[in-house]
């Protein structure tokens, strides 16, 4: 087995990579004891190499107590270096009952957001703020947003989630977030000091399609997915879904996830993830229940050996292809 060093509220943890065939096995080692230093070593990264963080929580209906975490796990993630944090899905706020959301929404230039801004601008990282209550058209709605915030505080992008999690959960409750949430329409991709990112949320997970196209049309090298997953459905489809979405596309995979109970009626499957587009696990945080951060250094010449090694954008068929093919 092989296994990478990342780092977990300051603690030096090991993350487990599965078995690869031998010759991936010896890149893999190669680039990871090269860009995976242990804390308090001298080695350092390579020019290619950057430090990237995603935070996992427990998020409840307290804004104040919510931003105090989040404000606690920005000071950790700066100060072991990483240039991104990535928070998870409903980071700010998760309701006690359905629509508890829409009462609190707001624009992106109201007090909620601009607070994290500032956060962002007083410790120099970038943020990923994945799942916001951004207000609605109406007052009865609210768009799921992923609000990408710069090292200066700036919005750079936003992304309203596109597909609505209307699910009756085997062995759980039934969700409609079509109730009270409005669709997005729009794509996102945008470029960053970590690479071009591609930003999704938590059921657009379940949608190869969006993925396809934010790596194939969009030139995404990072793909962002912030969740607030069921435990039941994370407990039987969240990482495959999550390598799976790694290794098509070729890109980096950050998933920043809701841990554990959040209130009597609501639980998430807490398991945050950075993988490679070899799709090896390259950062994880092994308390599926705790609050902390996991960080892994990535290297875009990686996802360049990947594609060029194995290319896919030159070998997949047009849309037109499938059109026209018999069945």
């Amino acid at each position: 087995m092989l296994s990478a060093s990342v780092h977990s509220f300051g603690v030096v943890i090991k993350s487990q990579i599965l078995p690869l065939a031998l010759g991936h096995k010896r890149q893999l080692i190669a680039f990871l004891t090269a860009r995976a230093p242990v804390a308090g070593e001298s080695s350092t990264m390579a020019t290619n190499s950057v430090r990237v963080a995603a935070a996992q929580m427990t998020s409840i209906n307290d804004l104040a107590a919510n931003f105090a975490t989040c404000s606690r796990l920005v000071k950790e993630a700066a100060s072991a270096d990483a240039k991104l944090l990535c928070f998870p899905e409903a980071f700010s706020y998760v309701g006690a009952k359905d629509g508890d959301s829409v009462k609190i929404a707001e624009c992106l230039d109201g007090p909620i957001m601009q607070k994290y801004c500032r956060l962002a601008r007083e410790s120099s990282i970038w943020l990923s703020l994945g799942g916001f209550q951004e207000r609605g058209s109406d007052d009865d709605h609210l768009c799921n947003t992923h609000v990408l915030v710069d090292d200066t505080g700036k919005i750079r992008s936003s992304y309203r989630k596109i597909h609505l999690f209307d699910v009756d959960v085997p062995g759980g409750r039934v969700y409609k977030e079509s109730k009270f949430t409005e669709a997005g329409k729009d794509i996102v991709a945008v470029d960053s000091p970590i690479g071009r990112l591609g930003l999704t949320v938590c059921y657009d997970l379940r949608f190869p399609e969006l993925y396809q196209l934010l790596r194939f049309q969009h030139e995404a090298q990072v793909l962002l997915v912030p969740s607030a997953f069921t435990k039941e459905t994370g407990q039987a489809h969240w990482e495959i879904l999550l390598r799976a979405r790694a290794i098509e596309t070729q890109c980096y995979v950050i998933a920043a996830a809701q841990a554990g109970k959040h209130n009597d009626k609501r639980e998430s499957y807490g398991d945050t993830l950075i993988i490679d587009p070899w799709g090896a696990i390259v950062g994880r945080l092994p308390d599926r229940l705790s609050t902390g951060i996991a960080i892994a250094d990535i290297d875009l010449s990686l996802v360049d050996s990947v594609r060029e090694k194995m290319p896919l954008a030159k070998q997949r068929k047009p849309l037109d292809f499938w059109k026209t093919s018999s069945l």
